[in-house]
């Protein structure tokens, strides 16, 4: 995907922007078509909501709806597709939502209670491993009442159900253009969010213009956009110097967002706006792997990484080093590896190593993708093979592939150990451990652990205030600290490149930290 806070409700994105423009106004008052386009590494891998649990969110939010939603700056779901929602008990297990009247999907068809319960029983029935159902384990069933009231029942109490109804993968489809069995794959989109999708191609573009028919929260500042995807992220910065594109997000190497905000390329008049990220970057174990599967060599690799020298070389303070799936600006986050491992350390690695009766250079392979998060990524594993062979104590080969194929290639259990990122669902510690843990992860590496499944997210999700969880969450944090199935690696920032005439880049990125497009408007003079 990722993607993206306060302390406590840890879900406006705080946002510096750099943008210039005094005496400017959206559209300038003219009647002028506003046509944009924008340019990203982070290409969809699917078009169909009930397969999607990655960035293909990006493209979802703009041309589906979802029940509610979060506008820039709300701290909580607000309505969308909705009228209004609400838990209709005092424990969290059924909440009711009444839709707006006169709904419709891009194909005519009418946007009723129906149609949202097959939307969401379809992710059910279909059930793509890796996909969003790992994010409906709390819903038993879905009720209507009439054409507009809809009731989920939840089996147990979740109080962040309502944050799940708010993401991308919730999106509502028409039930004529959509099997209840199968996903969708002609490349096409039948929704009723701000944008239609006019072309598609891809890995190269996606055409959209404003949809006439629409009804929800977003103001619209712009009349079409064009979003094209790039392989490279090298293309990106050249791109908008010729004009190719009026804004970016996703994909910018560090170096670029360095330069752009030391304003050392003096022929640019390239703008740039800082977004607080809660993106993370991580490795992952697979434990059907004879290396992999060891606890002793994921304890070594632990105990070796040097996170400080990963981020200065690679990332030159576009991130920051992370001792936790949690990261730094939601609630419960801790330092728990650094509290077990402390500084890289080559002694004790190699006690843990032989303490396990290995006594040989470790061989592995560590798997990345090629399109998915930026160019800065092959340099980040090759910094991480660097630390890891300069220990003496293993021996790293890298392999890649583009996003698509090394989704299926995880999936289906192939790399031994692989780095993903992970743009949160919603600003919620809930969103940082329960996707990794239970027999379907996001990861696609089953982590089967009762002790968070069972006891401490149910106590979690019985409590309304979301800052009050932090006992639950500490303690899950150190279930995967002695585990280390997954390896917390840096956590990043979010940056909107655009050009002098571009505004609207300081609200364009959600609490989810997906792009909202009718955010962007061109500028225009008195």
């Amino acid at each position: 995907m990722f993607y993206r806070a306060s302390l406590q409700a840890a879900a406006a994105l705080a946002s510096l922007s750099l943008l210039a423009g005094c005496g400017l106004l959206p559209g300038g008052g003219s009647n002028v078509e506003q046509k944009l386009a924008v340019g990203t590494t982070s290409s969809p891998s699917t078009l169909d909501p009930a397969a999607a649990w990655d960035s293909s969110w990006e493209l979802m939010r703009n041309v589906f709806q979802t029940l509610v939603s979060f506008p820039t700056g709300s701290t909580s779901p607000e309505p969308d597709a909705a009228d209004n929602c609400r838990f209709t008990d005092n424990t969290s297990t059924a909440y009711r939502c009444e839709l707006r009247k006169g709904l419709k999907f891009s194909n005519g068809d009418t946007l009723d209670a129906e149609a949202v319960k097959y939307s969401i029983d379809r992710i059910r029935s279909i059930a793509v491993k890796g996909g969003p159902v790992g994010m409906l384990g709390s819903l038993d069933r879905v009720e209507t009442k009439g054409d507009d009231i809809v009731i989920f029942h939840l089996s147990k109490p979740d109080a962040t159900f309502p944050f799940v109804l708010a993401t991308p993968a919730m999106s509502l489809v028409a039930p004529s253009a959509y099997s209840k069995n199968k996903i969708r794959d002609d490349g096409k989109v039948t929704g009723s969010g701000p944008y239609l999708l006019d072309a598609y191609k891809a890995g190269d573009r996606a055409e959209l213009v404003r949809n006439p028919d629409y009804k929800g929260f977003a103001n619209r500042k712009n009349d079409a956009v064009t979003i094209r995807y790039f392989k490279e992220s090298a293309a990106l910065v050249p791109a908008l110097k010729k004009g190719e594109i009026d804004a970016t997000y996703r994909g910018l190497s560090a170096e670029e967002v360095v330069s752009l905000e030391d304003n050392t390329d003096k022929d640019s008049d390239l703008q740039i706006v800082e977004n607080v990220g809660a993106d993370i970057r991580f490795l992952v174990f697979n434990p059907k792997d004879p290396a992999a599967g060891n606890p002793a060599v994921r304890r070594a690799i632990a105990q070796l990484v040097d996170r400080d020298a990963l981020v200065a070389k690679v990332y030159r303070g576009t991130a920051e080093p992370l001792y936790s799936m949690i990261p730094k600006g939601i609630a419960a986050h801790t330092t728990s590896f650094f509290d077990r491992f402390g500084d890289p350390d080559r002694k004790k690695a190699k006690k843990i190593l032989t303490d396990a009766g290995i006594t040989k250079p470790v061989a592995m392979t560590f798997w990345f993708t090629t399109d998915r998060y930026g160019s800065s990524t092959a340099p980040e594993f090759a910094e991480l093979k660097r630390q890891l062979e300069a220990s003496g104590l293993f021996r790293i080969t890298l392999k890649s592939k583009p996003w698509k194929t090394f989704q299926e290639g995880f999936t289906k259990g192939e790399f031994p150990v692989f780095g993903r990122g992970w743009f949160p669902d919603f600003p919620d510690p809930d969103n940082f451990i329960a996707p990794f843990v239970g027999k379907d992860s996001v990861t696609g590496m089953p982590y089967v652990k009762d002790e968070i499944t069972k006891e401490l997210l149910p106590q979690s999700r019985k409590e309304s205030d979301r800052g009050a969880v932090s006992k639950q969450f500490e303690r899950a944090q150190e279930i995967l600290v002695d585990d280390v199935r997954v390896l917390p690696l840096w956590q990043g920032k979010l940056y909107v490149a655009a050009g002098e005439d571009v505004g609207g880049g300081e609200r364009a990125l959600d609490p989810q930290t997906v792009m909202q497009m009718w955010e962007l408007y061109r500028k225009a003079n008195w």
